[in-house]
């Protein structure tokens, strides 16, 4: 049987918040059989759940932002991203502010605290979801459109489009694929970083958001070039980090996927509507499990022994 999964042991660390500029605690602590992924403000009198669904998203500007009684916990996306690239089902995630911390832009440093943890195999079956159908979201038409689409496949593929019209990021490559067949989260997709341009800290800064930036947690470019020293960390970095954005994104549905997914210039907030509109049709979808891990796609019948040796 392909099992569920939590860690073995609690573990903290500190960070800031990339928006909120707060200084933050974060701790991990295991989780019962179908428990999901919970966050925990426990800096709030009582201590306030969000469980981590696409129906508790609230705001997507910029991050994925889950929303309980007014409150929030946001910059959810790369600690979900982790615990999906190394098949973590269930998870409780205290957090001392409203935001998870950034660290380096990566999910790299979440990859090293689960590895730090160690995965533990529990007596339930794995569900996934399956995607029976294709579902589409479109946004925007001509130059400015958007649009993200799940498709029926048999383990777990992304295929992501950017834009952007910037020299920095046009002498990049722009469209990446990941098939988690082929590719390992760890080596391939964890330690792709986050990114901004110069120009629009200010606006940001004005409404609340990127307090906490810095060259330390994202790539940063000016008009025409990167400033960071040591540049990028892959060739296509730039559209391997949405890669990363939408597996986080996407693992709020609750499941790993068997799917296909295929964006341009997708983001956090298309992101959740897709979740919302599958959620919305029945027929598209079957929630299975795998009594027997041979029958199971390779994606995920290896993805303990490959993911968790790759640190």
């Amino acid at each position: 049987m392909l099992k569920q999964t939590t860690i073995q042991q609690t573990v903290r660390t500190v960070g800031v918040g990339l928006h909120s500029g707060t200084k933050v605690e974060l701790v991990l602590r295991p989780a019962p059989v179908n428990t999901g992924i919970i966050f925990t403000r426990i800096d709030l009198q009582p201590p306030l759940v969000f469980p981590a669904s696409a129906t508790t998203v609230g705001d997507t500007r910029m991050a994925s932002t889950l929303t309980n009684n007014g409150q929030r916990v946001s910059t959810v996306e790369h600690l979900l991203s982790a615990c999906a690239g190394l098949g973590v089902d269930n998870l409780y995630i205290d957090v001392s502010a409203e935001e998870i911390p950034i660290m380096d832009g990566s999910a790299s440093s979440f990859v090293y605290l689960l590895q730090q943890a160690g995965l533990q195999q529990q007596d339930a079956a794995k569900k996934f979801i399956r995607v029976l159908k294709p579902v589409e979201i479109r946004e925007g038409s001509g130059a400015n459109e958007k649009w993200a689409r799940l498709e029926p496949f048999d383990g777990f593929k992304l295929h992501f489009f950017i834009e952007f019209n910037h020299p920095a990021v046009d002498g990049t490559v722009q469209t990446a694929v990941v098939d988690f067949e082929k590719v390992s989260f760890v080596k391939d997709v964890a330690r792709a970083r986050t990114f901004g341009f110069m120009q629009d800290v200010e606006m940001l800064r004005g409404i609340g958001l990127a307090r906490g930036g810095s060259m330390e947690n994202a790539i940063v470019m000016d008009e025409y070039r990167i400033l960071n020293a040591d540049g990028l960390r892959f060739d296509d970095e730039f559209v391997r980090h949405k890669i990363l954005d939408a597996i986080g994104d996407l693992y709020l549905i609750g499941h790993p996927f068997l799917a296909s997914y295929t964006a341009h210039k997708s983001g956090h907030g298309l992101n959740n509507q897709l979740l919302r509109v599958l959620l919305s049709q029945p027929d598209a979808y079957e929630i299975v499990s795998f009594d027997d891990e041979k029958n199971a796609p390779v994606t995920y019948a290896e993805q303990s022994q490959r993911e968790w040796v790759a640190a």
